[in-house]
């Protein structure tokens, strides 16, 4: 995901110690919650061009529990982050994955999404797509994100993780607000064009392949998603 200058969209569809958290917890606890919502914290990591420090972000996710609508509706509501065109069809596809895969779980209501970053930005790219299907998945069973782990990946309709670009950018960013595991595509930890077991040792934070959402799930949640 490539953080860049803000475009105004929305779609419908099928710190832990930094400000970060704390200002995305504020503009989140502004929305009324009735004692049925459920809300999960999505770590996201993104990449800037000519910058190697990398952007942390959250997504915020809302699902009102409510009878209708039927079948569930995702809402885009906002926040500081402007999504590109390609960040909203990673989003969607990892709520249908996570719909497809929640089969016990009665999908109906909406889910609220919300961007918070530290300051108003817009961001495009599929790499976000593997974290937000955790997230989304995380929501409908009722499951909590561990706080210091974080996941950078595409998403693909059979739950593989595929690769993505900037991951050192997107590591200095993960351990600038204290996660200490990140969760990268199977089979870039060795890519010619970083060498992440130097970054790792520099930065004292472990880099961990995974292949699939599923495995990226059970790592993040302690849960399964099947």
């Amino acid at each position: 995901m490539i953080a860049r200058t803000p475009e105004v969209r929305t779609s419908r569809g099928r710190r832990f110690l930094c400000a970060a958290f704390v200002c995305a917890t504020a503009l989140f606890a502004a929305i009324p919650l009735a004692g049925a919502e459920s809300v999960v914290e999505v770590p996201m990591l993104a990449a800037i061009q000519a910058n190697n420090l990398g952007v942390f972000e959250v997504l915020l996710l809302r699902w009102d529990h409510r009878p209708s609508p039927s079948p569930m509706e995702l809402q885009w509501q906002g926040g500081n982050i402007r999504p590109g065109q390609t960040n909203l069809s990673s989003m969607i596809l990892a709520f249908r994955y996570a719909l497809d895969h929640t089969p016990q779980i009665d999908h109906a209501g909406t889910v609220n999404a919300m961007g918070i970053a530290y300051a108003s930005t817009g961001t495009d790219g599929p790499s976000a797509g593997a974290v937000m299907t955790v997230g989304f998945a995380a929501l409908l069973k009722g499951d909590h994100i561990r706080r210091g782990i974080a996941l950078t990946g595409t998403i693909s309709k059979d739950g593989t993780i595929g690769p993505v670009g900037g991951i050192p950018d997107k590591i200095r960013a993960a351990a600038r607000e204290g996660y200490r595991t990140i969760l990268i595509p199977q089979g870039q930890r060795d890519d010619p064009r970083w060498n992440l077991n130097r970054l790792a040792w520099e930065l004292n934070v472990e880099v961990t392949e995974v292949a699939t959402v599923e495995e990226a799930y059970r790592l993040m949640t302690g849960g399964t998603l099947e």
